[in-house]
């Protein structure tokens, strides 16, 4: 079959004499294509000058006579050169190509676009006579300030307002952000004797600046005693050094300030008042595409210079570049671009082109193209501008002006090399080689970045698991470790330790003491370096936090430091979490993997009218895909998912174990767990059975009492479930119910909540229309009706084995108690309807969805849930006080099975009692027959 490209251009070349040019929409309509993809193709060959483009409405298309008779087939389009600068066309067409004339702004991407008004403000502030304006950068992290504040300062030099031979001087306010002393110090010098060790006069960085530009970062971070040394200067000109009395010496100096903040929330009103001008760098994200692609290529251009290589990049590389971009805007994309080239670079060393394909961009950007494929104007806009392959030649005129923070102040490349022969000359196989070199490069880009502030905000997500006393210390303890093994510790040292530290912790406050096994301590006497430290470790953590750690821990320090030092370890165990929902699963595994860097972890998320089918095959192909032969771990949150472990295993001969309660807390455990050497499937899946979450840690370990519970579970939380905590509580009588408590909770909500519950309180039983999994007995809804609750609520008081009573009991409830036991309910849970009048027809609407959604239901467990639901969905619709429910769950509803069916019996049921059921009504029961389903 001929190709799109091939198509068009042979309409083209038909109709060669035709005067009046050719329009997207005539080619489009002749040959039966998307105008955005025939759009698409004109103009690349607009960029080859083989088409001719007039704009207007419509723009018009030319065949060059120089190229009419040439075919794609039979000549290969040239190379697309890049010239890296900026000149707007109407068409907003990529053209990089800089005059010795234009100022250095020129060399900015989009400054005649989204950075135009920011680079006419910084203009009017650099020339408004007599000495320019002080002004402040604002924008999110990794937006260009650096680089912007570079620009200006090399504009004004250009100008001649600043003297050629001076400098743009640097100030990083954050530094010294806690001492105002040292602060002013630094800005403003000292006199000898000043303090203790000022043993000569010393000039600040204001003085060096003098005549020139201060250029004060993250100016959001001085203090108030700051901001009043810097307005004072600025009114004045006027300083004294630390130690001098009155302000007696004078300079000149620029400032500009850059934040990531607020200004009017962070710095004083005063100080504000003196910096007239306000300059706004937009996101990434707010970029057009055209300056989103060619900050790609400036970027690429940067790398094929240093290794003096050509580098090509396909179509689908340059859009997972583009949309991995999230909350770190340019410096993200910069992090990005270095790594793939640093990758392409290796698996292509001895090759004259680096060509990076997909296989050369890692998970974590790959997903990129993922997250741009849900933003379709983005991704058809990209489209529009790129070509199939992009190609950037070492040779490419590049006008240099400073960008900042994210420039590696090494050669990467050269280092890559270097090992690849030492290693290669040692007679280490190529593949070794590969991954030595891959993991090193991950570090020295991690490191670079993290101590360059640049860390994505890793640290503040593990905040919301970790007690930040914990942090603290872990990160004292990786200046231990980082002293003993170097660069060969892995950089997710801080993640990993933090949440094994926090979990033993937690054991340790629960009473939960664990012993060394015998096969790990076997193991750790191998590695005698690690187990020293091990025990240098668990002392600095007594010590920290004051407690008692058992001897034993130290065996479990050593086993999570030899991982993370073996980083190449294969036979790792995967994980996969499946989820309802959108994205649930998706967020949960992107937490970890930017925690704790893993790649044997994959998610499933399973929208609500996904049927359990598509959702197994979902599954299947994930657990093949992480699986490295030592099993799977699938985490699942509730209903037909929880049911796939032995159809996986026999289909696919895996070994899977599966959890069905799934939080974030949870997946980390699992995923840090996983990648520990030594760790096998069935003793992970026991560990988390009974794991708890991280919690806060005490300084001294005490166990708190806590309050019991019974947990009642209904479709909305709300009608049956308050109906359960009434009888209850109603037979507790009062002077005991502050000994036991009834918590209620909607099935939709045991994703979110249960885990925080069984946290939080001693759950001695459950109840309601679906079992939560948890260590407590749970007692079915009609099982619960029927018993004789006084009897019931003194078995679980005295703590006696009332599990084993219910199995005894199981399948006693025929037709006549469970109706009878419906009946009991309703009269105490209704005030306006007689059940005697509504049992029949509740009953015999059961009756009906058992027989259209073909449900099993042989002790009644299910009719029983939906006549008491249904008895209290009558009432408020009699009342006129419907639950409630989203507009995206609304939806969902008109995707339901046979909705039309319930809809049309549930208005007969309710017809002869003149009243109307709301679609928020019909969502929950519709939510009850789906969790049935997926659970038989």
């Amino acid at each position: 079959m001929a190709k799109r490209k091939d198509l068009i251009w042979s309409y083209l070349q038909s109709r060669a004499t035709k005067q009046s040019g050719f329009t997207t929409k005539e080619i489009a309509e002749a040959l039966g294509m998307q105008r955005s993809n025939v759009s698409k193709e004109l103009n690349e060959w607009v960029r080859q000058e083989k088409l001719s483009k007039r704009d207007g409405r419509p723009v018009t298309y030319f065949l060059l006579e120089a190229v009419t008779r040439v075919t794609p087939e039979r000549k290969q389009p040239p190379i697309e050169k890049y010239v890296p600068s900026y000149k707007e066309t109407p068409v907003e067409q990529s053209r990089l190509t800089l005059e010795k004339s234009q100022d250095v702004f020129q060399t900015i991407i989009g400054i005649n676009g989204s950075m135009k008004n920011a680079g006419e403000q910084a203009k009017a502030a650099i020339l408004y006579p007599p000495k320019g304006l002080n002004c402040l950068i604002t924008g999110p992290t990794g937006s260009g300030k650096t680089h912007f504040a570079h620009a200006m300062f090399q504009f004004a030099r250009q100008n001649e307002v600043i003297a050629a031979d001076k400098e743009l001087i640097v100030f990083n306010c954050a530094d010294y952000a806690h001492n105002p002393e040292l602060l002013m110090s630094h800005l403003f010098g000292y006199a000898k004797g000043a303090f203790t060790g000022a043993e000569k006069d010393k000039e600040g960085i204001i003085e060096e600046a003098n005549d020139g530009m201060l250029f004060l970062d993250e100016i959001h971070r001085l203090p108030p005693e700051g901001q009043e040394m810097i307005f004072y200067f600025m009114d004045h000109g006027r300083y004294n050094r630390l130690g001098e009395s009155g302000k007696n010496r004078q300079a000149s100096v620029r400032i500009i300030g850059a934040t990531t903040e607020n200004p009017s929330s962070t710095l004083l009103g005063t100080f504000l008042r003196r910096i007239p001008i306000t300059i706004q760098l937009p996101s990434f994200d707010e970029r057009p595409a055209i300056e989103k692609i060619d900050l790609v290529k400036v970027m690429v251009a940067q790398e094929a210079k240093r290794i003096e290589r050509t580098i090509s990049l396909t179509e689908d590389v340059v859009k997972s570049l583009i949309g991995a971009v999230t909350f770190g805007n340019i410096g993200q994309l910069k992090s990005n671009v270095q790594l793939i080239c640093a990758r392409g670079f290796l698996n292509h060393m001895y090759h004259h082109e680096i060509e990076i394909t997909m296989d050369d961009v890692p998970e974590g950007i790959r997903s990129g193209l993922v997250h741009l494929a849900g933003k379709r104007q983005n991704l058809t806009s990209l489209s529009q501008y790129l070509t199939s392959k992009l190609v950037i030649q070492p040779d490419d005129a590049l006008i240099d002006i400073q960008t900042g923070s994210y420039d590696l102040p090494y050669n990467l490349y050269d280092i890559i090399g270097d090992k690849a022969d030492l290693l290669k000359a040692e007679g280490v196989d190529q593949e070794t080689i590969h991954h030595f070199i891959s993991t090193d490069i991950n570090v020295h880009l991690k490191s670079f970045y993290k101590n360059h502030g640049f860390s994505f905000q890793s640290e503040n997500k593990l905040s919301e698991f970790v007690d930040p006393k914990i942090i603290e210390l872990t990160n004292q303890l990786y200046q231990t470790v980082h002293a003993r093994f170097g660069e060969a510790i892995e950089q997710n040292f801080l993640y990993a330790m933090s949440l094994h530290i926090s979990s033993f912790m937690k054991k340790i406050q629960l009473g939960d003491i664990r012993y060394s096994n015998d096969n790990i301590r076997e193991m750790v006497h191998s590695y005698p370096e690690e187990l020293e430290l091990a025990h240098e470790i668990r002392k600095q953590i007594a010590d920290f936090f004051d407690v008692e750690i058992p001897q034993a821990e130290e065996d479990y320090l050593a086993v999570l430091l030899i991982s993370l030092r073996n980083a190449s370890m294969t036979g790792k165990i995967g994980v996969v979490v499946a989820a309802h929902g959108e994205s649930t699963a998706s967020s949960m595994v992107d937490v970890v993997k930017s925690l704790l860097g893993v790649d044997q972890i994959a998610a499933v998320d399973m929208p609500l009218d996904m049927s359990p089918k598509v959702a197994y095959e979902k599954v299947v192909e994930s657990v093949k895909r992480v699986h490295d032969y030592s099993g799977v771990l699938l985490m699942v949150d509730m209903g037909s998912l929880a049911t796939f472990q032995e159809q996986i295993q026999r289909d696919t001969g895996i070994k899977v174990r599966t959890l069905d309660m799934v939080t974030t807390p949870n997946v980390l455990e699992a995923a840090r767990k996983a990648s520990v050497i030594g760790s096998d499937l069935d003793s992970i899946y026991d560990a988390l059975r009974t794991f708890r979450g991280y919690g806060h840690v005490q300084e001294k370990a005490t166990t708190t009492k806590k309050d019991r519970v019974i947990l009642a579970i209904c479709a909305s939380g709300e009608g049956t479930a308050q109906q359960v905590k009434k009888i209850i509580e109603t037979s507790l009588g009062q002077q005991h119910i502050e000994d036991l408590k009834v918590l209620t909770l909607s099935v939709l909500e045991l994703n979110t909540r249960l885990a925080d519950l069984v946290e939080q309180y001693e759950i001695i039983a459950s109840t309601g229309v679906v079992d939560p999994k948890i260590e407590a007995p749970f007692i079915s809804l009609e099982r619960f009706i029927n018993a004789d609750t006084d009897e019931l609520i003194d078995y679980l008081l005295m703590e006696s084995d009332f599990e084993e009573q219910l199995l005894e009991e199981e399948g006693q409830l025929d037709l006549e108690h469970a109706k009878q036991a419906c009946l009991r309910f309703m009269a105490d849970g209704l005030t306006f309807f007689n059940p005697e009048k509504l049992i029949d027809p509740l009953w015999l609407f059961a009756d009906q969805l058992l027989d259209v959604f073909s449900i099993e239901d042989e002790t009644y467990a299910f009719r029983t849930n939906i006549v008491t639901h249904c008895s209290g969905m009558v009432e408020r619709a009699l009342l006129k006080r419907p639950l409630t429910a989203t507009s995206e769950q609304l939806i969902s509803l008109h995707h339901f099975p046979a909705y039309s069916f319930l809809h049309r019996e549930l208005t007969k049921l309710v017809t002869p009692f003149g009243l109307d059921i709301a679609e928020t009504e019909e969502y929950y029961l519709t939510e009850m027959i789906r969790l049935k389903i997926d659970t038989q």
